[in-house]
């Protein structure tokens, strides 16, 4: 028999080592991302000359020379203005901000019964956070009391009416409150409402696929002013007498039928996305329609539109503010109400108020953005290794 030299080959794991010096730091993320070649680097000096510019005065503006407290416009206006700021003073007047929160928050809602959207407040976010973290047990519980349990507190809570609570009306209502009642409920409704409608347009029924087609395509083709206009004026001229609905409710409803027109034609494309071996693999098992769709396909397509989904939702939290074309103030509808303040009448205040507004926006969006990748990169399963 002959015999093989086997000194050569290792008898024991190698350790790992860390990566070379030059692909790994500070100094290699600049390389790769600001200087990687000419062009990188050309508009990198071009971003950093901007920042320079502009940073520097936006801090001054918001910061240094922002003015947080005082009780009436004195306090935001140079002497000239019959003020107490020096003349050429420029500065924010977060003092209008901190002045008018509580309507920027609730708008006219009565402020003795102001804790009831704040104690919805709390619970909404108590049980959403859990939802929305992974490794929290008990997930079925969880959902059954924020989507059945939660909203029938939360009407309660902010109409009232019973157990005692004084009834508040909708018009009443403003501030983030209604931004957050009709992005929230619109977000919730117009996703399973999309879903049946792009099933709906699939489907190999005519009447079902025709009626589908024409709601999308005649929603998708007006704008959403339009919607809201027929909803809060024309509606009721089509109603028996004496019958009515209240406004915020006609504004969820349009919202709702408008995103989820949207949204049907986001997760049609998803679903033309998925091969047609799963749809037959499905038949072959002998799943009935329901049980391929909402088992094999619908996961895997709306795992692939994921950021189509929550592009539509931020879109429409955003368009909530265009309620204030029939009359209802969302926040920045009460922000741009509270220019005609008297007391508050400054050059600062509405630049003020306005960036407050855009900050609000901006946060509940970013925050939309960023969970969106995480789930992204948490059910990417195709590249797992």
């Amino acid at each position: 028999m002959q015999e093989h030299d086997t000194s050569w080959v290792r008898t024991e794991m190698a350790l790992a080592q860390q990566a070379p010096a030059g692909v790994r730091g500070p100094g290699a993320w600049v390389r790769k991302n600001l200087i990687g070649s000419v062009g990188d680097a050309i508009l990198t000096i071009i971003g950093i000359a901007l920042v320079v510019m502009i940073l520097p005065q936006v801090i001054n503006w918001a910061f240094l020379n922002a003015q947080w407290t005082g009780i009436d416009r004195t306090f935001c206006a140079t002497v000239a203005q019959g003020g107490i700021q020096p003349d050429g003073w420029s500065g924010a007047c977060w003092a209008f901000v901190n002045a008018k929160f509580g309507q920027f928050m609730f708008g006219r809602y009565p402020i003795e019964e102001r804790w009831r959207p704040i104690l919805v407040a709390i619970l909404f976010v108590a049980l959403l956070v859990p939802l929305l973290i992974p490794k929290v047990p008990r997930k079925g519980l969880n959902a059954i009391l924020f989507f059945l349990a939660m909203p029938i507190l939360a009407f309660i809570l902010l109409v009232g009416g019973m157990f005692g609570l004084p009834h508040v009306e909708t018009p009443l209502w403003g501030g983030l409150l209604v931004t957050l009642s009709l992005s929230f409920v619109g977000i919730a409704a117009s996703l399973p409402i999309g879903i049946v409608l792009a099933l709906g347009r699939r489907s190999k029924m005519p009447i079902v696929k025709t009626l589908c087609v024409v709601f999308i395509e005649t929603v998708r083709g007006i704008p959403l002013i339009t919607v809201l206009f027929m909803a809060s004026v024309m509606l009721p001229l089509f109603l028996p007498a004496g019958v009515t609905f209240d406004k915020l409710l006609r504004a969820l409803i349009g919202v709702s039928l408008f995103a989820a027109a949207y949204m049907a034609e986001v997760v049609r494309g998803g679903l033309q996305a998925i091969p047609k071996g799963q749809y037959e693999g499905a038949d072959s098992l002998g799943l009935g329609y329901w049980q391929k769709m909402g088992l094999i396909v619908l996961p895997q397509a709306l795992k692939l539109v994921i950021p189509g989904i929550v592009n539509t939702f931020i879109g429409m939290f955003k368009d909530t503010s265009l309620v204030y074309i029939i009359g209802m103030f969302d926040l920045l509808g009460v922000v741009k109400l509270n220019f005609s303040d008297a007391n508050w009448a400054t050059p600062q205040t509405a630049r003020s108020g306005l960036i407050f507004a855009a900050f609000v926006f901006w946060l509940f969006c970013f925050g939309m953005s960023r969970y969106s990748m995480f789930t992204e990169r948490r059910l990417d399963t195709g590249h797992k290794r």
